[in-house]
């Protein structure tokens, strides 16, 4: 595919992911303004929570909105690169799993009968469900696919080279790298196969309580995240190993991609809300939180994991993009010709 093509689907993509972010920020704005649209019961969320919320969540995706604008535009190719990789990093993480496990849920429940949230009318109107979350699915496909060909724009000769081909690191940064990434994988596999469970019912740490509550659309949330937070692990480890195994024959963006989505979603879906769990503990001082037990140590654990692979991924990209020294002239290497040599 040639560039200008590839800058074409680019700048549309771009385009679409902001025209998806528009209803939500919409509905986001008339709701901190005090109006209740769409809205049935808030029931026990206070007015200024409510507000505080909503304000929060505007601001993540105006900043998605940022983000996918900037990939319409030219100077997206000069931003530095953690300026964008990390908003949309934080993006794959929470949109990924919507994408696939609304819908997933949502026709489990239509064919099975189950309980479905989002039609119960209990909290907001059906149809609010339907606007936003079938916005964030546009929205995520569209910024997700920008990314990819942005990304093979930026830095295609990377992305596009077989694992085997990888050049080694030196032996002092590639048992540093393995330092942090074994641990970081394992964990990804351990949560993983404990977020299937969980998404498929067992009563194990989530609490035996939490279950009459859960839904067709919870349960598919949390083996969607579990399998992701498992292709991160398998990505990860084919990074660090990527002469040995059958995926030596991988294209680097393959196992980057898996780790990128996987680590991004146990953040994101894991780790943040864990945080707000932590945070609400600490001004309430509930003593029944989520954040402690069993739920709080994953949630600690994802919060870990997803950081140490971000970290990871950024100084290996700012490894392999460091121009290279040039070699240093020595005595017995001649001099280049001047223009007078040449007379």
């Amino acid at each position: 595919m040639n560039t200008d093509k590839r800058t074409d689907r680019q700048v549309l993509l771009g385009r679409i992911a902001v025209a998806a972010c528009t209803p939500y920020l919409l509905l986001k704005l008339v709701w901190v303004l005090g109006h209740d649209i769409g809205v049935v019961d808030l029931g026990g969320i206070s007015r200024g929570a409510w507000i505080a919320a909503n304000v929060v969540t505007f601001l993540m995706d105006a900043v998605a909105a940022a983000v996918a604008y900037t990939l319409t535009r030219p100077f997206g190719l000069r931003a530095p690169a953690w300026l964008l990789a990390l908003p949309l990093w934080t993006a794959s993480g929470l949109l990924t799993p919507l994408m696939l496990a609304v819908p997933t849920g949502s026709a489990v429940a239509a064919l099975t009968g189950t309980a479905n949230p989002m039609t119960s009318g209990d909290f907001l109107q059906p149809w609010v469900f339907v606007v936003v979350y079938g916005a964030f699915i546009v929205e995520g496909g569209a910024l997700l696919g920008a990314f990819s060909v942005y990304a093979h724009r930026r830095w295609g000769a990377l992305l596009r080279r077989r694992l085997a081909a990888v050049p080694a690191p030196a032996p002092g940064v590639r048992a540093a790298r393995r330092l942090l990434g074994v641990p970081a994988a394992l964990l990804l596999a351990v949560l993983g196969v404990v977020d299937v469970l969980w998404g498929l019912g067992m009563p194990a740490g989530a609490g035996a309580a939490a279950l009459s509550a859960r839904s067709a659309v919870t349960a598919a949330s949390g083996v969607v995240q579990g399998l992701l937070s498992l292709a991160g692990a398998a990505g990860l480890t084919a990074l660090l190993f990527p002469r040995r195994g059958a995926w030596r024959r991988l294209r680097t963006r393959v196992p980057l991609a898996l780790a990128w989505l996987g680590s991004a979603t146990v953040f994101a879906w894991g780790g943040t809300l864990w945080l707000s769990w932590t945070a609400a503990d600490a001004l309430t001082g509930g003593g029944a939180s989520p954040a402690r037990g069993l739920p709080g140590l994953a949630g600690a654990l994802e919060l870990v994991a997803g950081l140490v692979v971000l970290c990871l991924g950024a100084l290996t990209l700012a490894a392999e993009t460091a121009p290279r020294p040039r070699p240093v002239p020595t005595a017995s290497t001649p001099p280049a010709p001047t223009l007078a040599d040449t007379h």
